[in-house]
């Protein structure tokens, strides 16, 4: 049965904020791994260890540009969580930021039909959650609509016209496994979402608020 809202709402994801101890290394380190088109960065001590029960996925054109991002990844300070491999649907790895954000970077390509080049064709945003339908149905009742879904496993959104990132849900659990971490975690998520509406936060604690128009990326 899908969430009953008493005031109707139409909610798209308009920005990802990153919450971060240090917002100039961040900046830094976003920056050189290419990624700080896509998200925003905050100030934040807030408590979390372990598992953040999320994860950025970049989509890139091959394995040559897998490998560059990851190695620019680890260039600039972030640690590998799983490398990068062949597998059965394509090539992909998994390094963790020194802010302790998770990236996964793959392609569906297992060969190169040419150079390596630095560009991204589809960042996407996976949640970890307990109930993959029951999330889902909370996020259609706040007005978001439903792109593909594969039963309780995952659910991807259409993307909104204001932000470059796509929203996803799958599994806690099953994504800890495809990032390589223990799906343990407690504390604060240390994301949030922006929204085309107003605030709210999910049944699994990830928070939004309305997004300003023209937040920065970084900060100085």
């Amino acid at each position: 049965m899908a969430t009953t809202l008493s005031t109707a709402t139409n909610t798209s994801l308009a920005a990802v904020t990153l919450e971060v101890a240090d917002i100039e290394a961040a900046g830094r380190f976003h920056s050189a791994f290419g990624v700080d088109a896509y998200i925003r960065l905050r100030a934040s001590d807030a408590h979390s260890t372990g598992f953040r029960g999320f994860t950025l996925a970049l989509t890139v054109s091959g394995p040559a540009t897998v490998d560059s991002f990851v190695g620019a990844a680890v260039e600039a300070g972030a640690t590998v969580l799983k490398p990068a491999a062949k597998s059965l649907w394509g090539y992909g790895g998994v390094v963790q930021a020194p802010d302790g954000t998770a990236w996964k970077i793959a392609t569906s390509a297992k060969k190169d039909t040419g150079p390596a080049t630095r560009e991204i064709d589809e960042v996407v945003l996976l949640l970890g959650v307990e109930d993959v339908k029951a999330t889902k149905q909370f996020y259609v009742g706040r007005g978001l609509t439903v792109a593909k879904s594969f039963g309780g496993r995952y659910a991807e959104f259409a993307p909104g016209q204001s932000s470059p990132v796509k929203l996803a849900l799958y599994k806690r659990r099953a994504l800890a496994k495809d990032l390589g971490v223990p799906a343990d975690g407690t504390g604060a998520h240390r994301i949030v979402l922006g929204s085309t509406s107003g605030a709210f936060t999910d049944p699994d604690g990830f928070a939004w608020e309305a997004a300003a128009p023209s937040a920065p990326t970084t900060l100085s």
